[in-house]
C-alpha cells in the first residue's frame, strides 16, 4: 500500500469514527441521541486510535495536513511527500463524511435544528469571536504536535503500539480540557473536508454550511502545529 493510499483510508476512518460519535449524540432518533461531551471526546479519541493503528506503520499515520507540515518543519518528514499526503487526507475526510451520512440515513430528516446537521461534519464555535476562535484552534494544535514530537524525542522509549495508545488519551485530553470553545478540529482536513461534504450532500433542511468560520479551522491548526515544531527544533 503506498503511502497516499494509507493516508486517505487512514483518514478517512478516522473521519467515519469520529463524526460518527457526533452524529450519535446529535442526531434525533438516535440510541445515542444527547450523549454528551464526554462520549464525543471518547469517540475522538478512539477514532484517532484506530486510524492510526491501521495505517500507522505504512505511511506515519499523520492524518491531519497541520501535523503533516509541522513534521516537515521540524525535519522529520521530506517536503517532498507533504502535498500528497495533505491531498489524500482531503479526500479521506470527504469520503468518511459521505459515509456518515449515508450511515445515518434516516436521522436526517428527524433532525430539526441546521446546527447540529452541521456540526455531524464541521466545527463551530460555542462563542463566535474571531481572534479567540483562533487561538483556541491555534493552542490546541499546539498542544497536540508539541506533544507528539515531544514523545517521539530521543531517548524515549515505547513498547510496541503504546504511543499510539496515548495518542488517542491526548486527543481525547484536548478534547476535554480545551474542546469546548470551537469543537477542537485541531486538523485541517478534519474540517474541510466534511463541510464540503456537508455543502454537496442532498440533506434535508440543512442550511448554511458557514464557510465565514471555516478558515479558522484551517489557517489555526497550521499555525499551531508549526510554532509546535519550531518550539520543539529550539528546546529540544
Amino acid at each position: 500500500m503506498s503511502h497516499f493510499t494509507a493516508e486517505l483510508l487512514g483518514t478517512m476512518m478516522l473521519i467515519l469514527l469520529g463524526n460518527g460519535v457526533v452524529a450519535g449524540v446529535v442526531l434525533q432518533r438516535s440510541k445515542a441521541y444527547q450523549a454528551g461531551w464526554v462520549v464525543i471526546t471518547l469517540g475522538w479519541g478512539l477514532a484517532v486510535m484506530v486510524a492510526a493503528y491501521m495505517v500507522g506503520h505504512i505511511s506515519g499515520a499523520y492524518l491531519n495536513p497541520a501535523l503533516t507540515i509541522a513534521f516537515a518543519v521540524a525535519g522529520k518528514l521530506a517536503w517532498a511527500e507533504v502535498g500528497s499526503m495533505i491531498v489524500a487526507q482531503m479526500l479521506g475526510a470527504f469520503l468518511g463524511a459521505v459515509l456518515v451520512w449515508l450511515h445515518y440515513y434516516p436521522h436526517w430528516s428527524k433532525t430539526e435544528r441546521q446546527d447540529d446537521k452541521l456540526a455531524v461534519f464541521a466545527t463551530a464555535p460555542a462563542i463566535k469571536h474571531t481572534p479567540s476562535n483562533l487561538l483556541s484552534e491555534i493552542i490546541g494544535t499546539f498542544v497536540l504536535v508539541f506533544a507528539l514530537l515531544a514523545m517521539g524525542g530521543e531517548g524515549v522509549v515505547f513498547a510496541d503500539g503504546l504511543k499510539t495508545l496515548i495518542v488517542g488519551f491526548l486527543i481525547v485530553a484536548i478534547g476535554m480540557s480545551l474542546g469546548g470553545t470551537t469543537g477542537y478540529a485541531i486538523n485541517p482536513a478534519r474540517d474541510l473536508g466534511p463541510r464540503l461534504a456537508h455543502a454537496i450532500l442532498p440533506i434535508p433542511g440543512k442550511g448554511s454550511s458557514q464557510w465565514g468560520y471555516a478558515w479558522i479551522p484551517v489557517v489555526g491548526p497550521v499555525i499551531g502545529a508549526v510554532l509546535a515544531a519550531l518550539l520543539y527544533g529550539y528546546v529540544y
